[in-house]
């Protein structure tokens, strides 16, 4: 599913029309984002939680060329689903 097909659904869902479910969901998008930009940890009950992981700095290797190259410390976004949602894809 992409986002105009999700567009679509939450418009199916609610008696939204498509162009305030696209406000909607994209106000959602962009809330998450600058809540994980500001390293903050988004916990949706019933689906799961959003965070940020730090990655070291590590020592990487180019596949051409077998050099070794420094690979900067970063932030990632990740995402743990909560049991209900492992559940409910499981069956």
């Amino acid at each position: 599913m992409n986002k105009a097909e999700l567009i679509n659904a939450v418009a199916e869902k609610t008696a939204l029309s498509k162009k305030d479910s696209e406000t909607a969901v994209t106000a959602t998008f962009e809330v998450i984002t600058a809540a994980l930009a500001e390293c903050e940890e988004v916990r949706l009950v019933g689906f799961g939680t959003f965070g940020v992981k730090k990655r070291e700095a590590r020592m990487g290797r180019d596949p051409r060329s077998n050099e070794a190259i420094p690979i900067a410390a970063t932030r990632v976004p990740t995402f743990k689903a909560c049991k209900a949602l492992k559940d409910a894809v499981a069956k």
